[in-house]
């Protein structure tokens, strides 16, 4: 289930060098006491938290409202070696992304059915973000944890160049029932669009089905709704962009020689964010299916506003931040004077 979503403001540059060498290895001191303290499934949670993850990334030293905090807290994570712990760390911005099933293969300890599983799961999280929900940000960085038992957590992120926004994706594997129906458990953000196709919102699931029953029928039979001549187009005033084109139709016919027989098989046979609009829009149009419009996200600023803007402050969230946060910090105190007081023992040794 994806747990939440988070819009920055697009920054480019790099982290420094110095910075992050020292994020490193309080990303790991970190993620060392909330493992051995809470538990693989509550550090997958609390990674998997939009608030939480912003909240790491600002105790790490980075910019608390950048798109770089995402990108480099997962490459902080990922070079944090938490594999003795249990953790792997796969993916990251640009070409690393797509590394992420050659990663996996290299995990030994990962049977192939479960490399396989994997491989699939991080595909069909990409697929879901980048073209079943239309908002613009074209995913340019993917992060995927796993622990031992194959639970696992996506943290992804698009850009819009237009708006200079990056916005953040979360997702988390415990409670993920169907990919393709509101798979979101929270949503947050600083920007609420006016019009976002969302294909895997619950309205759009009867649209879902028209749209596998339409690519088993003659792809010919298809063409003839959206020709830019058709009265039914000009009644829909859909733009030259939703137009069928010849490419278009090439893959229309491979999906029909395919017969996908359902919605999963469909997305997962490299159909592009233009088929599957113009699919759904035809879907509508034809058998007067419902489609869903409504950008799924929801306002925040971390915990809410003090005047209720954008939402009343949610305490228990807040207090359960502070408190979280609070307990690493004490964690990482007694650590340290557990360090001071060897060394002193030590010292004292040396001396005799």
């Amino acid at each position: 289930m994806r747990v939440g979503l988070t819009d920055l403001p697009l920054h480019y540059g790099s982290c420094p060098s110095w910075l992050f060498k020292r994020m490193k290895i309080l990303t790991r001191e970190i993620c060392e006491i909330i493992i051995l303290e809470k538990g693989r499934k509550e550090f997958l949670e609390r990674i998997s938290d939009p608030f939480f993850f912003q909240a790491f990334g600002n105790v790490l030293g980075f910019d608390w409202h950048s798109s770089g905090l995402t990108t480099t807290v997962t490459a902080a994570l990922k070079e944090a070696n938490l594999e003795e712990y249990g953790i792997w760390v796969f993916g990251g911005k640009g070409k690393i992304s797509r590394k992420v099933p050659d990663e996996i293969e290299k995990v030994e300890s990962f049977d192939d059915r479960e490399k396989e599983k994997l491989k699939k799961i991080s595909k069909l999280v990409a697929k879901v973000d980048n073209s079943l929900i239309q908002d613009g940000f074209n995913l340019y960085h993917h992060c995927f944890l796993v622990d031992e038992k194959k639970n696992w957590v996506v943290i992804q992120q698009g850009m819009n160049t237009q708006n200079q926004l990056a916005r953040r994706y979360h997702w988390i594997s415990f409670q993920v029932k169907d990919f393709f129906e509101e798979p979101h458990k929270a949503i947050c953000c600083d920007l609420k669009q006016e019009k976002v196709l969302n294909l895997v919102a619950k309205e759009s699931e009867e649209t879902r089905k028209c749209m596998v029953d339409l690519v088993k029928d003659d792809p010919n039979n298809l063409l003839k709704y959206v020709a830019p001549k058709n009265s039914l187009v000009k009644y829909l005033k859909m733009p030259t962009k939703h137009f069928i084109d010849l490419n278009d139709y090439k893959k229309l016919m491979e999906l029909y020689e395919f017969q996908p027989k359902n919605f999963e098989e469909l997305v997962s046979l490299k159909v592009g964010p233009k088929t599957l609009r113009a699919l759904a829009l035809i879907s509508h149009l034809i058998f007067g299916s419902k489609l869903s419009w409504k950008d799924p996200v929801k306002y925040s600023f971390a915990h809410g506003g003090k005047d209720g803007t954008p939402y009343p402050v949610d305490k228990k969230l807040y207090d359960k931040t502070i408190r979280t946060l609070k307990e690493i910090i004490e964690d990482l105190k007694l650590k340290k004077r557990e360090k001071i007081e060897k060394l002193k023992m030590l010292k004292e040794k040396v001396k005799i």
